[in-house]
């Protein structure tokens, strides 16, 4: 399905008015990103594995940002959020398959599907490929970070994980996730640092990493401590890109909005 949005700016000189630019937006929905065979295969694959695909349709080398939803990777819908509309970039809003139908990885084998489907194709709408931005909230963040710090995710579709243009998690746990653990019986009062952990994944030579949280004492339990803990040991291995943002005063939920302005004031630097 397509719709189609426009906005223009108009200077009014003289009593005539000009109009200076107009871009127009298309938005194409529930775009299959997992192979035909694989739909055919399973429907559950069929039914969430799809994207949607928000961008300015007649402008060229534009930023793309993939966005995952939240929803403690049990819930949630794709979406394309407000405050990035009509900034003269592409979004794409992508679904995944949820716990308890599927367990770990599947849920971020398909992330790395989604950002390997924007890698391949943006170019065909008019976008940039070298200026592709991951992130999400919460288990979205959580999957931001895990696919662009675990290589092999990416690899498996023949993309260079370093190729990211940045990464911004809101709120996302940097160690395994708590619905990893619940899976495998471990309390979410347990921290668990193993391969389902951004930060098993330190390292120097990783994309921008611009970690956003919300107050630290109306956060999840010590999420903004982890992202903390993050931003100090990516320093520790040498990664000089990395930043940490805390939004005071915004719970868990409510930091989104906000976040969601930071992420267009960071994303500025790739059209310099």
């Amino acid at each position: 399905m397509k719709f189609v949005f426009s906005t223009f700016l108009i200077l009014i000189s003289a009593g005539i008015n000009i109009v200076i630019a107009q871009t127009n937006y298309k938005l194409v929905s529930d775009i299959p990103y997992r192979a035909e065979a694989e739909q055919a295969a399973d429907e559950y694959v069929a039914e969430r594995c799809k994207l949607d695909l928000y961008y300015p349709e007649n402008t060229k080398d534009f930023t793309t940002v993939v966005w995952f939803h939240g929803g403690g990777l049990t819930g949630g819908e794709k979406f394309i959020p407000e405050k990035l509309k009509e900034n003269g970039i592409a979004v794409i809003g992508v679904n995944y398959r949820l716990y308890p139908k599927v367990k770990c990885p599947v849920y971020i084998e398909d992330a790395a599907a989604a950002v390997a489907w924007a890698f391949k194709n943006i170019e065909n709408y008019g976008g940039n490929k070298d200026k592709i931005v991951v992130s999400g909230h919460s288990a979205g963040g959580y999957l931001t970070s895990m696919i662009g710090l675990d290589k092999h995710y990416l690899a498996d579709f023949g993309i260079d994980a370093d190729d990211i243009a940045m990464l911004v998690p809101f709120s996302g746990h940097t160690i395994t996730h708590f619905t990893v653990r619940e899976e495998r019986g471990i309390p979410g009062t347990q921290p668990i640092i193993d391969e389902y952990a951004p930060l098993y994944f330190v390292k120097a030579d990783a994309p921008p990493l611009v970690l956003i949280t919300g107050d630290r004492e109306l956060e999840m339990l010590g999420r903004y401590e982890e992202n903390a803990y993050m931003y100090r040991m990516m320093k520790v291995a040498g990664n000089q890109q990395t930043k940490l943002l805390e939004l005071d005063g915004f719970d868990h939920g409510g930091m989104a909005s906000p976040a969601l302005e930071l992420l267009l004031k960071e994303i500025q630097s790739l059209n310099q």
